[in-house]
Order: C-alpha cells, then sequence, then structure tokens
C-alpha cells in the first residue's frame, strides 16, 4: 500500500471521481420530429463540419444569424491569446432584435412583464421598439456617443431591457449592475468602467419590501467623478424626491424624445457591454463582450439549446443583473423573436407557487432555472406544483453550476410531468453563451450531466501539463480552441486577462472548472477547482459528495466545504438543509454520513454534518461556499459579501457553530 506522500504526489493533477449516475432518458420521439436538430448523427454531422473548417462553419452560421450592414471579410483572426471574429463586418445589435422583426412580428408581444406586488404589462415588439428609441435619443441628448460607458442599476422591470438595447442602438458599453448591490460595489464598478450616465431606479420589489436602489445611488455619487447624469425611474413610488443637479426623471427625460433613432452600426468588434464577477478576493473583473461575435453565438444558442419556435413563451428566470439575463432574457429570445417573460421578485412571494402561478397565467412553454431553486422547491414539496395546470412546459433547463441527479429527476418529473426534456447547461459570464448541453430533440440525457460541447465548442478534460485526462478520471476543464462568444479581455486591466484565463496552457481558455468524461464521451461537471478539496491524497470534487447527499430522502439542499486536518490534511464538512417532516439529530447524521460511504465510498464520508435551516446564497442563488468555509473553519467571513441574499443566513450559521 503506498504511502500517504506517494498518493499525494500521484494524485497531483488528477481529480478522483467518485460519482456514478446510470440512468439515460432518449428525446421524446414528438419532440424530436419537430426540432431543430434531430438526431445524434445531425449533431455529428453540425460537429464535424466545425471541427474539419471552423472558418466557414462560423461564417455561415454568422450570415444566417445577424443582418450585416457591412459584410465581415474575415471569420477569425486569432493571435492567442486574443481573437477578433468576423472582422470589417458592421451590425447592430438592437437592430437585430428589434428593427428586423417589425415587418412580421410588430404586433407580437416581445416582454410579458409581472412585478412582485402583481402589477402586469406586456410590451409588443413595435411598442419595445419605440421605448428603445426614445431611451437612445434621450442619451443622446445627455451627450452620450459610441464608446461611452453607462451603468444600468435597476430592478427586473422592462426598462432594464429597455437601456441595454438603447445603448446597443447607439453604439453605447453598457455595465449592468446587480440590483442587489451595495453603494460600495456600484461605484467600484462604475468607476473601474469610467460611466458618464447611470440608469437606475427609485427602487425595486423584493420579498415584500422595496430594495432602496436610489438610496444607494446617492450614497456612491460622491464617489463616482466621471459620473455626469443619473436618470432616475419611478418604480415603487407615487413622486420622485430627486437631489441634486446630476439626478433627472426618467420620464421627463424621454417623454418628448422621437421615437426614431437610426442605428449606429458598428464593427464586428466594437464593445457591447462590460460586466463584473466578483472574486472571493480582490477587484472584480470586468469581463468585455464585443458586439458580432457574443450576437452570433448568443443567438445560435439560444434556438438550438431551447428549440426555439415562433409560438413559444419562454420564460429564464434570472436577473438581468447577471451574464444569463443578458444572454438569455435579453439578447438571445429577442434576436430569435420569440415572447419573454421577466418577473421581478422572489420566487416564493408571496406564496410558494409564485413560479408555478406565473407559468400556467402566461402558458409558458420553456423554463430555465438555476438548480438551488429547483432544489429550493424541493424541499417546499410537491402541493404547490399541484396546484396548478403546467402542461404548456414543453421544455425544461438548468443552469448557474452542476445539477445534482435527484434534483434533475424531481425538475423533469414533478416540473415537467416526465415529458419535457431537461437541457442542463454549462457556460460562464467569460464564455458569453452556453458552451456545453443537450440538444433536446437529438441527444440522450443523463441526470447531472451536461453532456456533450455544442458544435464548434472544443471543450476537453486535461491535466496541468496538457495531457489529455483519461475517460471515468477527473481534470482541468479547458476550452482549446476560440469561439465567436468569448470575452476579449478584463476591461482595462489586459494582464489579467492572460494571467487569469490563459496562465495554465498557452493559448488555451482555463474555466476553472473540474470535470471527467463517461464512456460515452458525456462531460460531468465537479465543480469548481477552487471548491476541489484534497482528503488524505485524494483531490475530491465537493460536488458529488453534495449530490449524494441529496440523494437521500430527508435531505433537500447540501454544500460540502473542506477546512484544514492536522491527520487528513483537509476534513469534509457538509452543511444539510433537511426537507418539511424531517428533524435534525445525532442519528440521522449519522445515517447520512453512512449513506455517502455506501454511494461513493468511504473516503468521501462527511467528518462533520451541520445542518442548517438556510445556506448563505447569493439573490441568484448560487451557494456561496467561501462563506461556508469561513464557518467551517471557524474563521470571520472574507472577501464581498454584497451580494448575499440574506445576512441572517450567515448569523445563524456562526450562532449554532458557538
Amino acid at each position: 500500500m503506498s504511502t500517504l506522500e506517494e498518493r499525494m504526489a500521484a494524485s497531483k493533477h488528477e481529480i478522483h471521481s467518485v460519482l456514478t449516475e446510470a440512468r439515460v432518458f432518449p428525446p421524446p420521439e414528438a419532440f424530436a420530429r419537430r426540432a431543430h436538430i434531430r438526431s445524434m448523427e445531425q449533431y455529428q454531422q453540425l460537429w464535424d463540419e466545425a471541427a474539419k473548417d471552423p472558418d466557414k462553419y462560423w461564417g455561415d452560421r454568422a450570415r444566417e444569424e445577424l443582418y450585416w450592414k457591412a459584410p465581415f471579410q474575415t471569420v477569425l483572426d486569432w493571435k492567442p491569446p486574443h481573437a477578433r471574429w468576423f472582422v470589417e463586418g458592421k451590425t447592430n445589435l438592437a437592430y437585430n432584435c428589434l428593427d428586423r422583426h417589425l415587418a412580421t412580428r410588430k404586433d407580437k408581444p416581445a416582454i410579458l412583464f409581472e412585478g412582485e406586488p402583481g402589477d402586469r404589462r406586456s410590451l409588443t415588439y413595435g411598442e419595445l421598439s419605440t421605448e428603445v428609441n426614445k431611451l437612445a435619443n434621450a442619451l443622446k441628448s445627455l451627450g452620450v456617443r459610441k464608446g461611452d460607458r453607462v451603468g444600468i442599476y435597476l430592478p427586473m422591470v422592462p426598462e432594464a431591457a429597455v437601456a441595454m438595447l438603447a445603448c446597443a442602438r447607439i453604439g453605447a458599453v453598457h455595465s449592468v449592475v446587480f440590483g442587489g448591490f451595495s453603494a460600495e460595489a456600484l461605484h467600484e464598478r462604475m468607476n473601474d468602467a469610467g460611466a458618464k450616465v447611470l440608469l437606475t431606479a427609485d427602487g425595486g420589489w423584493r420579498k415584500g419590501a422595496v430594495v432602496p436602489l436610489l438610496k444607494n445611488v446617492e450614497a456612491a455619487l460622491p464617489h463616482m467623478p466621471t459620473m455626469e447624469k443619473v436618470v432616475v425611474l419611478r418604480r415603487t413610488g407615487s413622486t420622485l424626491a430627486l437631489s441634486g443637479p446630476k439626478l433627472v426623471a426618467w420620464d421627463t427625460l424621454v417623454s418628448g424624445q422621437s421615437a426614431e433613432c437610426e442605428p449606429e452600426w458598428v464593427e464586428s468588434e466594437h464593445p457591447l457591454f462590460i460586466l463584473y464577477t466578483s472574486g472571493s478576493t480582490g477587484k472584480p473583473k470586468g469581463v468585455l463582450h464585443t458586439t458580432g461575435g457574443y450576437a452570433v453565438n448568443t443567438s445560435l444558442t439560444t434556438r438550438w439549446v431551447f428549440d426555439l419556435r415562433e409560438d413559444d413563451v419562454y420564460w429564464c428566470t434570472a436577473d438581468v443583473g447577471w451574464v444569463t439575463g443578458h444572454s438569455y432574457v435579453v439578447y438571445g429570445p429577442l434576436m430569435n423573436g420569440v415572447t419573454t417573460i421577466l418577473y421581478e421578485g422572489a420566487p416564493t412571494q408571496p406564496g410558494p407557487d409564485r413560479f408555478w402561478d406565473i407559468i400556467e397565467r402566461y402558458k409558458a412553454t420553456i423554463l430555465y432555472t438555476a438548480p438551488t431553486a429547483i432544489r429550493a422547491f424541493m424541499r417546499l414539496g410537491e402541493e404547490p406544483v399541484r396546484k396548478h395546470d403546467l402542461s404548456s412546459l414543453r421544455l425544461l433547463g438548468s443552469v448557474g453550476e452542476p445539477i445534482n441527479p435527484e434534483a434533475w429527476m424531481w425538475y423533469r418529473d414533478v416540473i415537467g410531468g416526465g415529458r419535457c426534456p431537461v437541457v442542463d447547461t454549462w457556460w460562464q459570464t467569460e464564455t458569453g453563451c452556453i458552451m456545453v448541453s443537450p440538444l433536446p430533440g437529438a441527444t440522450p440525457t443523463k441526470p447531472g450531466s451536461a453532456t456533450l460541447p455544442l458544435p464548434g465548442i472544443h471543450a476537453e478534460i486535461l491535466d496541468r501539463e496538457g495531457n489529455t485526462v483519461p475517460r471515468g478520471q477527473g481534470g482541468l476543464l479547458f476550452v482549446t480552441r476560440p469561439w465567436p462568444s468569448m470575452l476579449r479581455t478584463v476591461y482595462g486591466d489586459p494582464d489579467r486577462y492572460v494571467r487569469t484565463y490563459f496562465n495554465e496552457l498557452p493559448g488555451m481558455y482555463f474555466t476553472g472548472d473540474g470535470a471527467r468524461t463517461d464512456a460515452e464521451g458525456y462531460i460531468w461537471l465537479m465543480g469548481r477547482v477552487d471548491d476541489v478539496v484534497n482528503v488524505a491524497g485524494h483531490r475530491l470534487g465537493t460536488a458529488e459528495v453534495e449530490s449524494a447527499l441529496v440523494a437521500h430522502e430527508t435531505v433537500a439542499e447540501a454544500a460540502v466545504v473542506g477546512r484544514p486536518d492536522d491527520l487528513k490534511g483537509t476534513a469534509l464538512v457538509a452543511f444539510v438543509t433537511l426537507k418539511q417532516g424531517h428533524t435534525p439529530s445525532d442519528a440521522l447524521k449519522k445515517t447520512l454520513a453512512a449513506h455517502v460511504g455506501r454511494e461513493i465510498g468511504a473516503i468521501a464520508r462527511p467528518d462533520e454534518i451541520r445542518f442548517a435551516e438556510a445556506l448563505p446564497k447569493t439573490r441568484s442563488g448560487k451557494i456561496m461556499r467561501r462563506l461556508l468555509r469561513d464557518v467551517a473553519a471557524g474563521n470571520q467571513a472574507s472577501g464581498d459579501t454584497t451580494t448575499l441574499e440574506d445576512l441572517n443566513v450567515l448569523a445563524a450559521l456562526r450562532q449554532n457553530d458557538d
């Protein structure tokens, strides 16, 4: 038997995979007959075309997906790690989302909006176009020109989409700041972008209370030297109390503007938006995406992955403050001319069935949401779901983090009635669009696997020397060839772009995720490499241990982190939320630990299990594991906590620790 040191040396570049999942679900025949991609043979043909001649493949896709005012001459100019796509082509994303639909879809609903208090609005493509043009002219009246940065700090209301599209129309670069961020986080991002104008609101609704956006803006404004004007939308109050000459009412500014605004035809590589990703430490990274490549990839993936049809009522539950909201709430659906739902508030406000009520009333056909939301609904049980007719749904999607198999099955069976394909998607802020996903009319799905890379995407699992990791063994997920919607740089910090994303293996994009492939080549995400722990020389992805815990009938949600241990190097600590009707006990702790041991082996058995009423999450639903690592180690919380949904959750965990 090898020594501990030998085992550690052998496992230096290997992530041990301990999860097994054998269930397979072929696409429903009736779904496949009508799908854009109808078979694995068709998928393979597209894949082979893209691999053999990527310039032809992407050039053809670009001409199919977008209207180009001036045609591109070069598909890709690649000087690793810097890419330029569709060089010399000129286009406008607002035109592609709106104007080109007006001849055939002017009166079709583009946005169906529901506010948390219950107010509702519908904007047709014609009405949305008018609103975008008026705001675009209003921004120009404030001196905003092509290339200027405009901040957007709004709730999930139609004006958030209007603001993004208005910026795109005039060639301004938008930077959306999530409405849950603090004044400090706001001015940090706006200063980094050098924003000239900020579009905000007096507030937004969340869990029955008003999020004080304007108050945060007023606190941030003295610290934003480049900010010339703040445009304030009236959302929560009957009147607006504006202090200072820099603040102007949205209605006052926009009401007299012309409904006609000629689009600014921009180069394909013209910046479209900067979106800041906050890490556990250090300054947030301003991920820069450009126009043409992002638009092509986003339009294509929205249509193929969700198999869009003309009559779809599509609902992605993400906030526009995150990249999912950019790509799959606003730009992707609108480029494809479908109807997209925007919901402002919390998923359980005023009751646990709010999501299902929305689906029933709007007859939503596609639901795209996060695994953490699914697990939260699992905890609430099936009764809130059973109250509503969800028969309009034909496709379900998952986004944000790896989904454990039991949540996948619950989603399919309870929400989808066993009839809806589930597309478990993998992608990142930096990738711009979906990279690995089933194509619902073609790909047999496996609960918990994002399945296969989309045509044109070269996602490979390698070790740190660049060697392909054998199937069944965990490694590091890289994208080995450029793709159109890839980030172009970290805004204002090109060295950080190279250091963060292209330092592991030159010319290859490092995703920061661990993954493995199975015998059929399907990709299984194992979580962030930061969440891989070294237990007695075995490098384990905590996502697999969490999945085993959630497979137990008593567990609604689990998060597993490591804490320092003198003997093992790292000990596993599991934070567990139970389903309704189950009570924490020492006996249950032993049962759960034994369950993990049976499911995936003694090496993965948690050293400690802590029960929690709730886990610390962002408002987008992601578990903040770095905070749990601090709790497990007995340390004070480190890094940015401004995205935390409920600070009381963290306080309760610390109280239990005491």
